[in-house]
């Protein structure tokens, strides 16, 4: 059996980003950048003023107070959006706007709240220090600077970028089309009753869930039959995809099946189990040129080898830059056990607290045990080496959603 990195080293090894295509910046969001973004343009383009208030020399309000005021002739109003008239001289002062260009000769700006307005004059309450609320030219970027760099996910805070640099449109991957097959007689779709023995396809919703929350587009194929003419007429409806994932059918004594059908249709196989647990039974290769993932079966394994190869992969097939889940350290609060030889994944609940990270390890670890999948937010990651784990030991963590982050009160 391969280790779980040297699988996910040959997965990687066979994927390539998609091509590249041009889009709208509102329509790029949730999409892979295709090229480091350069800017054409400072920001801000000019020195201007972080606060609605008096442009000013700061020397002439050297000593002032509330008590003993500087007092400054104001020449004229300068809002956001016009350009100075003319530049400031020894003893005057211009009435400015928040994003409106610092004049000429101006050195700092006053807040309104420490002066007070007199008939063609101001009174300024506070000595002002140079550069004080004024947003200094390029200060934010240069021209010429990498604002936003190739393979980086675009979000609500890149689109902001990308229209401050006067980017409308963007090179971006293209999204990839993910092919998704339950394989088993004993399946029936979920709007069926299942009787007899059999049970609904979980696995084919769960799995086009996780390759749309990867950014993907996936294409629900079905349910293939436990027949090489049923497999094989799904397979070949998969392959116009770009990637293609089946659950079941690749366990110790019915993977034969498959992989006398993958032969048939050309496939390279590169290797069928891993030593992780859950999710042994793993087959990856290329049908036709496309990466082609063979999953478990059972509910648990099927998301647990999904998150842990094909999210990277898929990841890497859309032109991210970064492709794996952080890990973090966190005390355990439970014991655990586990035989050595595989690498293993245990739901658990982790949270932050006294400045520290907890992991508490969920009853219920089978295969086949979705309800601990909804109640966890994290994966407890212990290694092939271990035999388990002691209340109070640090382990590894993996987050697996951002509910970690949300629940408390704002600011606490």
């Amino acid at each position: 059996m391969l280790s779980v990195e040297t699988a996910i080293e040959k997965i990687l090894s066979e994927i390539e980003p998609l091509g590249v295509e041009r889009r709208d910046i509102l329509s790029s969001l949730g999409r892979i950048l295709a090229e480091d973004i350069t800017t054409s343009r400072s920001n801000p383009p000019w020195d201007n003023s972080a606060m609605d208030g008096y442009a000013l020399r700061c020397a002439d309000t050297r000593g002032a107070t509330p008590e003993k005021p500087s007092q400054l002739k104001v020449i004229y109003d300068l809002p956001a959006g016009s350009v100075p008239l003319r530049p400031i001289e020894k003893g005057e002062a211009v009435r400015i706007m928040t994003g409106a260009p610092v004049p000429e000769g101006a050195d700092g700006v006053v807040m309104v709240e420490y002066t007070e307005k007199r008939e063609g004059l101001v009174l300024v309450k506070k000595e002002v220090a140079p550069g004080e609320n004024i947003r200094k030219k390029g200060e934010d970027f240069k021209e010429g600077d990498v604002v936003i760099e190739k393979g980086t996910l675009i979000r609500a805070f890149e689109v902001s970028m990308l229209a401050t640099a006067g980017r409308p449109f963007v090179p971006v991957y293209q999204t990839p089309r993910v092919a998704v097959i339950s394989t088993g007689d004993e399946l029936v779709d979920i709007e069926e009753s299942p009787s007899g023995g059999r049970i609904p396809d979980a696995n084919g919703y769960a799995l086009c869930a996780m390759v749309r929350e990867c950014g993907c587009t996936p294409v629900h194929i079905g349910i293939a039959r436990d027949n090489p003419e049923d497999l094989r007429s799904k397979l070949e409806s998969a392959v116009s995809s770009d990637c293609i994932i089946t659950s079941g059918g690749v366990s110790v004594g019915d993977y034969d099946l498959v992989k006398d059908v993958l032969r048939d249709m050309g496939s390279e196989m590169k290797f069928w189990k891993v030593a992780i647990k859950p999710g042994k039974p793993l087959a990856f290769g290329l049908i036709q040129g496309r990466p082609a993932f063979g999953l478990p079966g059972n509910p648990v394994s099927s998301i647990m080898a999904f998150e842990q190869f094909v999210r990277p992969a898929l990841f890497r097939l859309s032109g991210r830059k970064e492709v794996f889940r952080r890990t973090f350290d966190a005390v355990l609060t439970g014991d655990v056990k586990k035989k050595p030889g595989r690498m293993n994944f245990l739901r658990g609940v982790m949270e932050y607290r006294d400045g520290r990270f907890y992991v508490t390890p969920l009853e219920g670890q089978g295969s086949g045990m979705i309800s601990t999948l909804v109640r966890c937010n994290a994966y407890i990651v212990l290694p092939p080496e271990s035999t388990g784990a002691k209340k109070g030991e640090v382990v590894k963590a993996q987050p697996v959603d951002w509910s970690l982050f949300y629940g408390g009160r704002p600011f606490l």
